[in-house]
């Protein structure tokens, strides 16, 4: 189960109380005082696990709570330190203070680990209570409390590439075809209500990795559909692409005006991001001439078609890819708009090389 999102209130250990103690053997006349310390409460822990992927182990829980130290004993002899608590999250994990919305840490590296809340510390035994005018202290000392906290995590997946486009128009075919994600798949929207991962393999050496997130309606930056429950997953992705079906009822126009406008109003930040379109379902075009379609299309989101043949692409349809020969990469237009088919492979491997080169102009 993927779960992104868990609220509970977490508490360091007290430190154990100090100890009143006096020597009592045989041949020491009035011996003096020797109660131990108290122990440390057990410190709480955040670490970053590269093999979780989601907050499920949070699930239904309420409350986290190192241990208390142990009291202290006598022969000064210190309490037991508290058990330190380590709470495992996975990488792009926030944690927020539930009642101000302060982000205390944004844990992004995998093996990570921080200290949020330190126990509390042991008290002092009799032993450090003696003087001149005092030689019989019955005095010790109390542990200091630990400290709660009301906290919230909330999971923002960490992708290079984010695809963005609307339900049920092959973005988790594509994922299925270009990378080792194993999506459902069905012919009805919504068929994605979790975003997936999948490594996607270039060459022998390169990689990055592509996250399908489920589908964008007109009105989720509002919270319609699956609306901001999803959109926060695309907010650490480097680069976009926009999934445009060929073969739906909106037309590519229309679909790519509502998931730049869903995305600018959810984040200016991500609106300037690199981005690149897709094309897809062109195996299942019904309309008449999609090859003056697609370069309509082109011209409608203010392109000109490219004769760069940089990457070799398979089709024979028109595409369109920034030439960064002799000018300079320009986010603010589609590195590159590309007819595919998941079903057919049709330009799925230059897909993946082109989006790597995209990917190498944020370095």
């Amino acid at each position: 189960m993927f779960i992104d999102s868990a609220r509970f209130a977490v508490t360091s250990g007290k430190g154990g109380q100090g100890c009143a103690s006096f020597r009592r053997e045989k041949f020491v006349v009035k011996g003096g005082p020797d109660g131990g310390d108290g122990g440390k409460g057990g410190d709480v822990y955040f670490l970053v696990d590269n093999n979780t992927d989601t907050l499920s182990s949070y699930k239904g829980k309420k409350f986290f709570k190192a241990d208390n130290g142990k009291q202290g004993m006598g022969g000064n002899m210190t309490g037991k330190s508290g058990e330190t608590l380590v709470l495992v999250v996975p990488p792009g994990t926030q944690i927020i203070d539930d009642e101000t919305n302060e982000i205390i840490f944004d844990l992004l590296i995998p093996g990570e680990k921080v200290l949020f809340l330190e126990g509390g510390k042991g008290g002092l035994g009799n032993v450090h209570f003696k003087n001149s005018r005092n030689q019989r202290p019955t005095y010790f000392q109390p542990g200091l409390p630990g400290v709660t906290k009301n906290i919230r995590l909330e999971l923002k997946l960490i992708a290079d590439v984010g695809l963005v486009g609307y339900p049920n128009v092959g973005k988790s075919t594509l994922i299925s075809v270009t990378s080792n994600a194993t999506p459902e798949i069905a012919n009805y929207e919504f068929t994605t209500i979790t975003p997936k991962l999948g490594v996607v393999n270039v060459g022998d050496f390169n990689s990055f990795v592509m996250a399908d997130i489920p589908g964008i309606i007109d009105g989720a930056s509002e919270g319609r559909g699956l609306g901001l429950e999803f959109l926060k997953h695309i907010e650490r992705t480097k680069t976009l692409l926009f999934v445009i079906d060929v073969a739906n009822y909106r037309t590519m126009i229309e679909q790519y005006k509502v998931l730049k406008e869903e995305v600018t109003k959810f984040s200016t930040e991500l609106s300037k991001r690199n981005f690149a379109i897709v094309l897809s379902k062109v195996d299942g075009y019904f309309g008449e001439d999609l090859e003056n379609d697609i370069k309509n299309f082109i011209k409608e989101i203010g392109l000109e078609q490219s004769n760069s043949n940089e990457f070799k692409f398979e089709g024979d349809y028109p595409y369109f890819i920034q030439d960064l020969i002799y000018s300079r990469f320009d986010n603010s237009k589609p590195y590159f708009v590309l007819p595919i088919s998941s079903l057919t492979k049709l330009n799925i491997k230059p897909l993946s090389f082109a989006l790597y080169n995209l990917l190498e102009q944020d370095k």
